[in-house]
């Protein structure tokens, strides 16, 4: 008991001194830190074949600063897609105004869903539908494809299924967001007639040469001027 009584002392100026430690090390990161506004915003060299810069939003990226955005990034961006519906019951956050301040601002716009496998797919065409009537001068609509179905070709099915809704009602045939690994393995030798927008975070431009790929999201962890989060940029073929 004595030998533990004189080693509490010791325990206590330990752990003080292990916490002063931490402090001072915060206080050293505050100090020295980059501010935000000033980080690199990590925008690539647009690479062979691409024409223009843009970003993808949804309320993970919380209240936005457009105009700051547009004035004070290193580049023009030159279209923004935004989250609008998730499956059959989830609108996002921030979908309307971010929408709204585009268009307000005559930045070319596009809205996305995000696609649940394994839950009805004419339902979750209807549900973005109820949330975003397309105007002739947006972007055409996008289907984020993340999730493996059952099988390849019920995800197949249900994708096509998905486009053919919303094309029959808006007149724009959708674009198809997936990752890489996806597009080469599940898409890429079937669905030939139609665009794709890849998410691929590697110095690999090459393999984005397939005609159909018209955007590459070549990063998730971009900073720019009035988004306080990590926002995905992107690069494009289309000329803005």
């Amino acid at each position: 008991m004595a030998r533990r009584k004189n080693f509490l002392p010791r325990l206590i100026a330990g752990g003080t001194l292990v916490g002063l430690l931490a402090v001072l090390a915060y206080v050293c990161y505050l100090q020295f830190r980059t501010p935000q506004h000033q980080r690199n915003e990590g925008f690539r060299p647009l690479a062979d074949g691409f024409y223009s810069h843009g970003i993808d939003v949804s309320h993970y990226q919380g209240d936005i600063d457009w105009d700051r955005l547009i004035k004070k990034s290193s580049v023009k961006i030159s279209f923004v897609f935004c989250k609008a519906t998730e499956g059959t019951s989830i609108v996002d956050q921030k979908w309307k105004v971010n929408y709204q301040e585009l268009r307000k601002r005559n930045v070319p716009v596009g809205a996305y869903h995000y696609f649940k496998p394994k839950v009805d797919v004419a339902k979750q065409a209807q549900f973005f539908l109820k949330h975003y009537q397309p105007k002739q001068s947006d972007l055409p609509p996008v289907l984020d494809v993340e999730e493996e179905s059952s099988s390849d070709i019920q995800l197949r099915n249900d994708v096509k299924q998905w486009m053919d809704i919303i094309q029959k009602k808006t007149g724009r045939q959708p674009i198809i967001y997936t990752n890489y690994h996806m597009f080469s393995t599940i898409f890429e030798p079937h669905f030939r007639d139609y665009t794709f927008w890849i998410a691929n975070y590697s110095d690999r431009p090459e393999r984005m040469q397939d005609e159909r790929i018209l955007y590459w999201q070549y990063t998730d962890q971009g900073m720019v001027p009035g988004i306080e989060e990590d926002v995905d940029l992107n690069m494009s073929k289309v000329r803005f």
